[in-house]
């Protein structure tokens, strides 16, 4: 039998000296050099969350129907900008055929049905199109040949003002109503009565859902977390720190969704989700397009000429991507006859003890206008850096609006912008949460984890959207 004699004990030094005593041949290095390490994460990206735009222009009701319609008013007046006719020149009378695309069936009740507002007895003015530019005639009319045509005798003594050529296309003219003339004794039993013309809208509310879980054991091993959240909160959090960022989440795609949802349109994957109408949609079915940059002040008058042929609403706020900001601010700039080299603009009683603002909150031209920063529009992981399909900003009109509420059954007033979430007195499913599981405090099933549960149905109403420009 042989015996093992062992070599001499390690010494330890009492001072970091190195010696042949207290050299170690097999050592793991992690078990000396720890790191140094921040308990506290370092918020790089700064706020991360992006909503915020609904709850500063719109409102949130509650709705308990899977489909939510609504009225708006249509003009008050008649006008008809794609008309034809191929009367002669210094014809007496001529008759027009009206093309535009928006003519209610049975508007006019003249006995007949009839699919203009045009009726026997009113005075018309007629006016060329872009091309004949030289027609300019006043008239009263005397026949509805057919539901889509009627009959005018001319005022003029020279009669048509047209070419009277009865080549294809036709010429075309715009017709507006202006009043009317009957003769002495007569009735109106051929006037008929014109019906309002109401635009029926409607939207469906989507479900949207999210989940965090986490294991049973994870939770059994804690590991606290320093965080300071997008909210204001300070302290300590362990396994529920991916919890937070995913509330955050699924907060932020409330208003996401809102926004960019659109209608299921393909009927092939109709099984597969019904779709709703969010802003950008609603803009480009119903609204303006402002396309290109705003480099001058006769840019953004062209915005406002249209505007003055919508709702023609007070005040208005500018929700815009950073670059879009600057344009406006440049082109404001220059309105400023001191501001040469940009050196006054913003503030205009600068001095050397003053920092200079070269930014704009806000300004007046006819209307007023209000801007802001969209951080959804800037943001990288979002709309930020688009090129296909990008969005550069949006007006939003301010204030509310008086519309024909279909479940209520009478008029409303509701902000141009609001969301309707599913509630009855039994269930609200404007913010759901539950926790399911068998960790963390739930005792619902047999799944050795805990499962947090987010959940809202809403939908987006833009009511008034002919108010509203997208920029792109």
């Amino acid at each position: 039998m042989s015996l093992n004699i062992p070599g001499f004990a390690l010494q330890p030094s009492a001072t970091r000296v190195a010696t042949a005593t207290n050299y170690m041949t097999s050592f793991d290095f992690l078990n000396q050099y720890l790191p140094d390490t921040y308990e506290k994460e370092f918020e790089r990206y700064g706020n991360r969350t992006i909503s915020s735009f609904l709850r500063m222009v719109g409102a949130e009701m509650p709705s308990n129907s899977d489909l939510i319609k609504w009225a708006e008013q249509g003009r008050l007046h008649i006008k008809y900008t794609d008309v034809s006719t191929t009367a002669s020149s210094a014809a007496d009378e001529a008759t027009f055929t009206v093309a535009d695309a928006l003519i209610p069936a049975n508007q006019v009740m003249n006995g007949t049905a009839s699919n203009i507002g045009i009726r026997i007895g009113q005075t018309v003015m007629i006016s060329g199109n872009a091309g004949f530019s030289s027609i300019s005639n006043k008239g009263i009319v005397t026949a509805l040949p057919s539901a889509t045509s009627f009959t005018v005798k001319f005022y003029e003594a020279g009669g048509y003002t047209g070419s009277g050529t009865a080549s294809v296309p036709a010429e075309k003219v715009s017709v507006f109503i202006y009043g009317s003339e009957f003769a002495k004794g007569s009735n109106t039993n051929d006037l008929g009565s014109v019906e309002p013309f109401d635009t029926i809208l409607e939207n469906n509310p989507i479900i949207i859902r999210d989940k965090y879980a986490v294991s049973g054991s994870d939770m059994a091993q804690i590991g606290w977390v320093e965080v300071s959240t997008e909210d204001g909160a300070d302290g300590y959090l362990w396994y529920l720190k991916a919890e937070h960022e995913t509330r955050m989440r699924f907060e932020d795609y409330l208003e996401t969704a809102m926004v960019e949802a659109v209608p299921m349109e393909n009927t092939t994957n109709a099984a597969a989700a019904n779709g709703s109408e969010g802003l950008f949609h609603a803009i480009e079915d119903r609204g303006n397009i402002f396309t290109g940059a705003i480099t001058a002040l006769s840019d953004f008058d062209a915005i406002i000429e249209r505007l003055d042929k919508q709702g023609a609403i007070e005040e208005n706020v500018l929700f815009l991507n950073r670059q879009t900001s600057f344009e406006i601010d440049d082109m404001l700039a220059a309105q400023n006859s001191y501001g040469n080299g940009g050196s006054s603009y913003g503030l205009f009683d600068n001095d050397e003890e003053m920092a200079l603002n070269l930014g704009f909150t806000g300004f007046r031209r006819a209307y007023d206008f209000y801007k802001t920063d969209w951080k959804y529009l800037n943001d990288p992981t979002m709309r930020g850096g688009l090129v296909g399909g990008a969005i550069d900003g949006v007006l939003v009109p301010a204030g509310s609006t008086n519309v024909y509420d279909q479940v209520l059954g009478r008029n409303a007033k509701r902000p141009f912008l609001h969301v309707r979430y599913r509630a009855s007195e039994t269930e609200d499913r404007r913010y759901k949460t539950w926790i399911t599981g068998s960790a963390g405090g739930a005792r619902t099933s047999d799944l050795d984890a805990m499962e947090v549960n987010f959940l809202s149905e809403r939908a987006l109403c833009v009511m008034g959207a002919n108010n509203f420009v997208l920029f792109k």
